[in-house]
């Protein structure tokens, strides 16, 4: 087996995360404590979590769970859905059960790091970046071109990071056709789904449309319950769910049982969790909008159509990676340069960084941004 490079996001962060003061490049929403929680479950919450039993779970996951997952696409069933620690664990344990040495994968670039690098631990991988001149579109003709005899498996993650873009329901359909037309399974990260500033824009889940599709969500992201673990994967296909368990018997094994109730608590309560982020993102995407106005001689910023990260282009002065150094060395202030999402499949834009808006405290942050990038004008 192919050793794994360094996660070069998941090193950038060790390193900066819980140093830097003001975390703007976070790709959350934000956050609950157990406390909190609670509250929104009522009294029956608080002692439902309190007779939790602290013995190994369900691989599958716990069937309340499975069933109030499930109740969130607009087709699945409980034996639908497989539970993972993370969506991380999920996005190497379908590689693993869908590719071959023999085979080829299709990936999207940029993207987050794992969504290649695993594939590419496995088999030949080929990129099709999005194209930022056409609002980080997909070119459905550069998919095809890519498409091989052994082609088995295409990944896709939109709401995108980091750019946030929403593919077009014309080009999703189209890109669904072009599978089903070869037979190629469908992965599709769907973690920043229901998160943005209009979440009626949102696609539908590819597990529900597409009979080879894998859709993988998660708790950390629109949920803002990162510190859960909780991710998970819908498919119609039975027997390859069967599959993934069975490897997951080699990884986490289970889920934390405390988690578990603690996400079936949220997701009963989703309505209130969702419209509460979604408002906090429309509000810190006015407060960006406002930020990257004042500075058009640094900055290129478009509104990213969903999520809560989007990926300007910084045109000042030097590059990109000199520009956030200085600003977490100097102001405390955490950007993703772009580097993070160098692809060993072919070029990406080399003067971006990512930002985050899915948090309380972006305006102290870009307080921050402000005082230092007056102190070196």
């Amino acid at each position: 087996m192919t050793l794994l490079p360094d996660f070069r996001l998941e090193t950038y962060f060790s390193r900066w995360e819980f140093k830097a003061r003001y975390h703007l490049t976070a790709s959350d929403a934000q956050s609950f404590t157990v406390r909190e929680l609670l509250a929104l479950g009522g009294k029956d919450a608080a002692a439902a979590l309190d007779d939790q039993w602290l013995g190994y779970t369900q691989t599958f996951g716990d069937p309340a769970l499975l069933a109030s997952i499930a109740s969130t696409y607009d087709t699945m069933k409980d034996s639908d859905i497989l539970c993972f620690a993370g969506a991380e664990e999920g996005i190497y344990v379908a590689s693993h059960a869908l590719l071959g040495p023999d085979d080829h994968a299709i990936v999207v670039t940029p993207n987050y790091q794992a969504s290649e690098t695993i594939p590419l631990s496995i088999c030949d991988v080929s990129g099709v970046p999005l194209n930022p001149d056409d609002g980080w579109s997909l070119d459905i003709d550069r998919v095809a071109a890519a498409i091989r005899p052994n082609t088995r498996l295409i990944s896709i993650n939109f709401p995108h990071n980091p750019t946030g873009k929403i593919l077009e329901r014309p080009l999703l359909d189209a890109l669904i056709a072009l599978c089903r037309q070869h037979g190629i399974w469908l992965f599709s990260d769907e973690v920043y789904r229901l998160l943005g500033p209009d979440p009626q824009r949102h696609l539908p889940q590819v597990a529900d449309v597409y009979e080879r599709g894998l859709s993988l969500n998660v708790m950390s992201k629109a949920y803002g319950l990162p510190g859960l673990r909780i991710g998970w994967i819908a498919c119609q296909d039975r027997d390859l769910l069967i599959r993934m368990e069975r490897m997951k018997h080699f990884l986490s094994i289970c889920n934390s049982a405390p988690s578990e109730r603690l996400a079936l608590i949220a997701l009963e309560h989703r309505t209130a969790i969702l419209a509460r982020n979604n408002q906090l993102v429309r509000d810190n995407l006015v407060l960006l909008d406002s930020f990257f106005a004042d500075y058009p001689e640094l900055f290129a910023w478009s509104r990213p159509d969903g999520g809560c990260v989007g990926y300007p282009r910084y045109i000042g002065p030097g590059d990109v990676e000199r520009f956030t150094t200085s600003l977490v060395e100097e102001a405390g202030v955490l950007l993703l340069p772009s580097s993070i999402y160098t692809s060993a499949l072919g070029p990406t834009p080399d003067d971006r960084f990512r930002i985050g808006f899915g948090r309380a405290g972006l305006a102290e942050g870009l307080a921050a941004f402000r005082n230092h990038l007056g102190r070196n004008a």
